[in-house]
């Protein structure tokens, strides 16, 4: 039988060694992170069954780890561990994770529900992001970065044009932040300047709009951000 893999993240020093000790006594393969930034390349660098994320973190909290990887097409069920309790805190890890657990906790209940994650996972019940999506006549493939535009012209895409896609169309109507794609797009090591975005959505437009100088999909908001209307 394989051995189920677990990322624990988790910056508190007693915390994260007794859940790795009772994980591994469960017969998990566990993998430790204490930073945001260093979740991230773990999620990148390797496969795992879960991930245990505490929200809390040094460098980048655990909701943008996990929006970010989600971005890029992870699947990894994700359980939260928080003190944070405030009603929008468990909305927000409900929405981008998939279980969500406030401190203090039980460590049966944290145990039970890491065998049901995992578990779902491998029943291939866990939800993944469509890897492709269609709007006016134009339809986007993330899953071989290829986008059929107006005129019916198929374009390759850049990573970064496939990632800054998906965090508009998942957005969709809402509008979002300069900062937010700068941090979500271009990584936590990474400083462009928002020029940068701003030419990325002219692009956009030469792509996808019937007419760039008016655009109905790709908005710019005067000082805020950008929003995707489908």
């Amino acid at each position: 039988m394989e051995v189920k893999r677990i990322l624990l993240v988790e910056d508190e020093v007693s915390l994260r060694s007794t859940l790795k000790l009772n994980f591994e006594l469960e017969g998990y393969a566990v993998t430790t992170a204490i930073t945001g930034p260093e979740a991230l390349d773990r999620l990148r660098g390797a496969r795992f069954d879960l991930v245990i994320m505490d929200v809390m973190l040094p460098g980048m909290d655990g909701f943008t780890v996990v929006e970010t990887i989600r971005l890029e097409g992870h699947i990894t069920p994700v359980l939260f561990l928080t003190a944070r309790t405030a009603p929008m805190d468990r909305i927000r890890g409900l929405r981008t994770g998939d279980d969500h657990l406030g401190k203090p906790f039980e460590l049966e209940e944290l145990l039970l529900r890491t065998a049901k994650l995992i578990q779902r996972n491998v029943n291939g019940t866990s939800s993944a992001l469509a890897e492709q999506y269609s709007f006016s006549g134009n339809r986007v493939d993330f899953a071989s970065f290829e986008a059929l535009g107006q005129g019916g012209v198929v374009r390759t895409l850049s990573q970064r044009e496939a990632l800054l896609l998906r965090l508009l169309i998942e957005r969709e109507g809402q509008v979002v932040s300069r900062e937010e794609i700068l941090q979500k797009v271009w990584g936590y090591n990474v400083f462009p300047t928002t020029r940068t975005v701003d030419n990325f959505i002219v692009a956009f437009r030469k792509y996808f709009e019937p007419d760039p100088r008016a655009p109905r999909h790709f908005h710019a908001i005067r000082g805020v951000g950008y929003k995707f209307t489908p």
